[in-house]
């Protein structure tokens, strides 16, 4: 069996680890894959098959389209027209799609040419950008546009951000056009929220699966040694408080920054509020009562950071299934978060508390609660291994074979 996954990045952040680890997988079982992504070029084995789609340059000219016409998705013509020529070198029995947004990829020709080359074809969503004439997400404004058809849109200036034109109308229509003239496509999610979601779109026609995202529990895991813990709550300067944790890869509003920054106000000075994933000037704008830490894809570094913290407190305001509450949970680290998309399905009353959206007060108390009666490392674990990736890989494993059957 012959896998071909495109997705925006390989190898760095969720969804370019998700593509890393399938890759792994197939070889495990003594099939092949190849992988076609966007930027970040971020290759460990020198031995894989992987090609980049397009140029910086490439990047820069879909960017200034997206910008200024609001018609992302339709530029990197040249480069789509070579990725295609890759796909047909490489015949391969399935082609996984991932992230096709991102500044790489020409939705019009390389659908054309799924609708033409008649193999079956997996896309796995990682958020809404493919059934909306803009955004990525809609649940920060509840905007109800996407279900009937998009046009003066609201989000125009969000990612990815249109300074000009509003081309929703246009965008959403083509999509449905082009999204929906594959014979053979099933659709995965990673959260019954977005299933739930795909189901009331125009790709309701597809079948519709569920495979949540898995973590790596050998790298997320709790640490041991005491002088270990130690060590590092003195170097970041925070002995003796009770941690509360976020991370992201890039913060923002409706990532919940603004959310912390209210929590900083309100928690008594025995809490210590550390985010991890700020950029500098982020860090720096920080108040004194707060401690920052700059991006980093260190994943070793990133676990160190959970399994030092008391609670993981994810006030996100959209998100689709985050895998961060995951990676807290294998480092032994409860959860507080919003109920936001699926980041609630990922938790339960044994290993952290789920708040209404935009309930600072409700957070707040909600990590006073788990300083009185704290939850024991064993919970949040025993809900982890619900997640283990090499399992959830399986699924797709299995949704492939499944596939090439029929």
């Amino acid at each position: 069996m012959k896998v071909l996954q495109i997705n925006s990045v390989y190898g760095v952040g969720s969804t370019g680890r998700i593509v890393e680890d399938l890759g792994s997988t197939l070889t495990e079982q003594g099939d092949e894959y190849f992988v076609c992504f966007g930027r970040d070029e971020q290759i460990k084995n020198e031995s894989v098959n992987a090609y980049k789609i397009g140029s910086r340059l490439d990047i820069k000219i879909h960017g200034i389209l997206t910008r200024v016409f609001d018609m992302h998705g339709f530029g990197s013509l040249k480069a789509t027209q070579r990725l295609i020529e890759v796909i047909i070198k490489y015949e391969p029995d399935i082609i996984h799609l991932h992230n096709i947004h991102g500044y790489y990829v020409n939705i019009n020709v390389l659908f054309k040419f799924l609708e033409e080359y008649h193999k079956p074809v997996i896309w796995t969503l990682h958020d809404c950008w493919s059934f909306t004439g803009h955004c990525a997400h809609f649940d920060y404004i509840n905007c109800p546009k996407w279900k009937t058809g998009c046009y003066t849109c609201p989000q125009k200036g969000e990612y990815p951000s249109s300074k000009w034109l509003d081309n929703s109308r246009f965008n959403y229509k083509k999509k449905k056009e082009l999204f929906t003239s594959v014979s053979s496509m099933n659709i995965v999610a990673p959260s019954l929220w977005l299933q739930g979601l795909v189901k009331k779109s125009y790709l309701s026609k597809y079948p519709v699966h569920l495979i949540n995202n898995g973590i790596d529990l050998t790298i997320f895991k709790p640490i041991q040694d005491i002088e270990e813990k130690d060590k590092i709550l003195q170097k970041l300067g925070c002995q003796g408080k009770f941690i509360a944790l976020g991370i992201a890869s890039v913060w923002g509003e409706r990532k919940g920054l603004n959310e912390f920054l209210a929590l900083g106000k309100i928690l008594t000075p025995e809490y210590q509020i550390i985010l991890v994933g700020l950029s500098e000037t982020q860090r720096k704008a920080l108040p004194s009562n707060m401690i920052g830490v700059t991006r980093t894809n260190n994943i070793q570094e990133l676990a160190k950071y959970y399994a030092v913290a008391d609670v993981f407190v994810n006030p996100t305001l959209e998100d689709t299934f985050p895998t961060t509450n995951i990676e807290a949970l294998a480092c032994g680290t409860p959860i507080v978060t919003y109920n936001t998309g699926g980041s609630p399905e990922i938790l339960d009353e044994s290993c952290g508390i789920i708040v209404e959206k935009g309930n600072i007060h409700e957070l707040c108390e909600a990590i006073y609660k788990l300083k009185r009666y704290p939850i024991g490392a064993e919970e949040c674990l025993n809900r982890a291994n619900l997640f283990r990736k090499e399992d959830k890989y399986r699924e797709y494993y299995s949704l492939y074979k499944q596939i090439l059957k029929r």
